[in-house]
């Protein structure tokens, strides 16, 4: 812990505190780490409530998850405390990991009992999941065939995949990112750059005018 010792006082009071009391040694470490775990814990419960939403896991087993989350967080976080330098607040820092622990593993759990993927009837529906005006549906045939030769003809494999994936299939975000093993944001770049094909395609064919579809 030198590097956490050195760095501790250029670091926010609050920070400094954290760090001291969590390599302290006897009972002031311990209430410090309990006292940690219980924020780490809350802040677990508030995120998986948050996507609960989006996720077939329910009930005490989401709650379950969210307690597992926050307990390999708090190793994570222990683990690390020599790599803290203080560019936000350890509170802001310690969070990050148990936000990412809830991600993972509802992401992974999604792969095990996911559901089963609907017929191409699916993509019917892709005007209303691209947040095209339902004024035009007279027209979505023509949206939807061109939708389908944009994302087979002109996406990559990469963005056919992802955008497959969330858009048609409806598959959680977090569940997709563990599946390819890409960061969240990674993802939404995917999918963002795959919009914008397919939305720069149907204004060439005369059926959009304005932006709209990389903004949902």
């Amino acid at each position: 812990m030198e590097c956490a010792r050195r760095s501790a006082d250029d670091l926010d009071e609050e920070s400094a505190a954290w760090l001291r009391r969590l390599i302290a040694g006897g009972g002031e470490q311990q209430s410090a780490e309990r006292e940690l775990h219980a924020r780490l814990v809350r802040i677990a419960l508030a995120e998986v409530s948050r996507r609960s939403a989006s996720t077939p896991v329910t009930g005490p087993e989401l709650d379950d998850l969210a307690h597992q989350a926050a307990g390999d967080a708090m190793l994570a976080i222990l683990a690390k405390l020599g790599e803290f330098r203080g560019e936000s607040r350890f509170t802001t820092w310690a969070y990050r990991f148990v936000i990412l622990e809830v991600s993972s593993k509802l992401g992974r759990h999604y792969w095990r009992n996911p559901p089963v993927a609907l017929d191409t009837g699916q993509w019917e529906r892709l005007p209303d999941r691209l947040g095209i005006d339902p004024a035009w549906n007279v027209e979505a045939a023509g949206i939807l065939a061109e939708v389908r030769r944009v994302v087979e003809d002109e996406l990559t494999s990469h963005q056919r995949r992802i955008f497959v994936a969330i858009v048609v299939d409806g598959i959680p975000l977090d569940a997709v990112a563990a599946k390819v093993g890409l960061e969240r944001n990674a993802i939404y770049k995917v999918t963002f750059d795959a919009r914008r094909k397919i939305r720069r395609a149907l204004v060439a064919k005369g059926y959009l005018e304005e932006p709209g579809l990389e903004q949902r």
